[in-house]
């Protein structure tokens, strides 16, 4: 049976061409080979499987190599390259410092530096895991790495380099090597793969460099352990189910649910995806991924940030059409708060749940429309819309099918509007100012109601229209939400109705009562202040700090309770910050004193006649 040799070290760069994301550095030590500028100590260092060894063999066979090709790399040929590749050479020698971090291990080190190299120009010696070394060992091995034979060469590699002292990083030139990128493992693993003879889908193959976080040895792992699971076929499928990973359908599924407000959806998949064994708190993070690419695909010129394959890159890119930015941002702040919370939540599960409908909520509200599991109203679909309608047409009542209901009723002796035939939520009317001879009409829908009036009668007469609503696939949200902004801006009314001192505080006392449960702090807050009535609309009252604007529920909901209280949407709210008396601290003995004195005088006598020193 032949022995099998894993991919990581089947595969293992050779040359400085086939090293993979490290383009940078290898391009500078091959300048420096060509140049002959090599220092005498390198540093390599960087996360675990980027190749910093394998960058430091490289480099020790090459500047070893009796004939180097045109390209600067070793020929493989040469009776040294031959030896390095047999693991015999006498000039390259590997320490592992995490096993021989002693003194005596680097004295033998320094005694064998003595000894010129018999084949070759170098004697390259490896120190891997160099942070490992004991500070007597750091300091026994400074002289010779700062004064090195010239034919010796020191490579360092390590994965801390904050644990190395400074005088051994000041002797030597540091290389940084970055995490590989996803497209670049993507590209080796698929290399791999063809000459493996494996059919690997490239879906699969960007989850495994994914999961490997930047790190080509833990990638070239997983697709020896997916080629053991799967056989020469691997799919997309068997990755995810093998490495527990939650397949991205999930996530776009859900967030086409909260774009059309299908709750009930949302919930099912949600507890899909529990029984399925994966951990909340890894949905979180993965939702909040996939928000971010959705934001990250809005602009072109960030899309090349998404680290997925060019078929996935389609789908965000798609699904980021129907996603306005202010929804992805909201979203992506009630899922980070989602997660940051969630270990102190002791219903877990519920936490995840609010989450989500939040995020549902935020595109009913952008639509102006119920959720999905409300029925609309039903309405007749070709009504055209009348913006001032009137008298007769106004008090029409709505769905009645009968003649005598369609004929023009007066304001003495309004007729009672049937009840709609399907039952949906109400908005509450805005409160405004009233009349004996006003007729108020049941509302199904947000009304823009104009009052009228017709020859000496002073009695007007209000009816709603009712449009019929759209859907939530028939219409973008954008569109929809710029279609709410202007009928917020449509059905404000002007109120201007008078108030006095004594009414502005009676309303103001009654929203401190009310509030109280909803906002302790901020209702108590706003009972230490008394409002002053300047002329007839500037309301004035004094405040420690303007720290209590930053509650905007609470603020909003004064202004909505002094409007429906008062009947007068014109006022306006000015917060004056009282002046207070700058103290003095007193820090020194002395300042201390002399504040002491002002409070009792008689200190000042008794320094006197103890004749204490001043600067007591």
């Amino acid at each position: 049976m032949e022995n099998f040799v894993v991919s990581a070290r089947k595969y293992r760069p050779v040359t400085f061409d086939t090293v993979v994301g490290q383009g940078s550095i290898t391009n500078t030590l091959k300048n420096a080979i060509r140049n002959n500028t090599l220092a005498q100590a390198f540093l390599f260092c960087g996360p675990r499987g980027v190749g910093k060894t394998t960058c430091a063999r490289i480099m020790a066979k090459t500047i070893n190599c009796l004939h180097p090709t045109e390209n600067l790399e070793a020929c493989n040929e040469c009776e040294s390259c031959r030896a390095f590749n047999n693991n015999a050479s006498f000039n390259i020698y590997e320490l592992d410092a995490a096993s021989n971090n002693s003194v005596d291990d680097i004295r033998n080190l320094v005694d064998q530096v003595r000894i010129p190299p018999q084949i070759g120009q170098y004697k390259v010696y490896i120190i891997d895991e160099v942070h490992m070394l004991s500070a007597a060992a750091f300091n026994a091995f400074l002289k010779t790495l700062e004064e090195p034979p010239a034919y010796a060469k020191f490579i360092l590699a390590t994965t801390e380099k904050h644990k190395i002292i400074p005088t051994i990083l000041s002797r030597c030139q540091i290389f940084d090597f970055k995490r590989i990128t996803v497209d670049d493992i993507a590209k080796h693993l698929a290399y791999v793969a063809q000459s493996e003879g494996v059919n690997a889908e490239p879906e699969a193959l960007n989850i495994i460099a994914q999961k490997a976080d930047g790190a080509l040895r833990d990638a070239l792992s997983i697709f020896d352990q997916m080629v053991s699971f799967s056989g020469k076929s691997i799919t997309y499928k068997d990755v995810i189910d093998n490495l527990n990973v939650l397949d991205y359908d999930y996530y776009f599924q859900i967030v086409d649910h909260i774009l059309h407000g299908r709750t009930s959806d949302i919930l099912l998949i949600l507890n899909d995806i529990i029984s399925k064994g994966f951990e909340p708190q890894h949905f979180i993070s993965g939702m909040g991924n996939h928000l971010r690419s959705l934001m990250v695909c809005k602009d072109p010129a960030t899309v090349q940030l998404l680290e997925v394959s060019e078929q996935l890159r389609q789908r965000y890119l798609t699904q980021s059409q129907a996603c306005p930015m202010p929804f992805l941002i909201r979203a992506l702040e009630i899922n980070n708060k989602c997660d940051i919370d969630y270990r102190a939540a002791n219903n877990k599960r519920l936490h995840l749940e609010i989450a989500l409908l939040k995020m549902c909520a935020l595109c009913s509200q952008a639509l102006n429309m119920p959720t999905a599991q409300a029925q609309p109203v039903q309405m007749p679909q070709n009504r055209p819309q009348q913006p001032n309608p009137t008298p007769a047409a106004a008090a029409a009542p709505v769905h009645n099918p009968s003649p005598a209901a369609a004929a023009p009723t007066t304001t003495q002796q309004p007729t009672k509007a049937p009840e709609p035939v399907v039952k949906t939520k109400v908005p509450e009317p805005v409160e405004g100012p009233t009349n004996n001879s006003t007729v108020q009409q049941p509302t199904v829908q947000q009304p823009t109601v104009q009052p009228t009036s017709t020859g000496s009668s002073s009695a007007t007469s209000a009816q709603p229209i009712v449009r019929p609503r759209g859907t939530a696939s028939s219409i973008s949200i954008n569109k929809a939400m710029q279609q709410a902004e202007q009928k917020t801006e449509e059905k404000e009314e002007t109120w201007d109705t008078p108030f006095t001192q004594d009414q502005l505080t009676s309303a103001w006392a009654d929203f401190v009562n009310r509030y109280k449960t909803v906002s302790p702090n901020f209702a108590a807050a706003l009972g230490k202040y008394s409002p002053h009535l300047i002329g007839s609309t500037e309301i004035h009252f004094s405040v420690d700090n303007l720290l209590f604007e930053r509650d905007t529920e609470g603020m909003s909901a004064l202004k909505h309770h002094l409007k429906n209280s008062l009947h007068n949407n014109q006022y306006q709210l000015k917060p004056e910050v009282m002046e207070r008396p700058a103290e003095i601290e007193a820090y020194t003995d002395k300042d201390k004193f002399e504040k002491m004195v002002e409070e009792r005088p008689y200190l000042r006598t008794l320094q006197t006649e103890l004749k204490l020193e001043g600067d007591l």
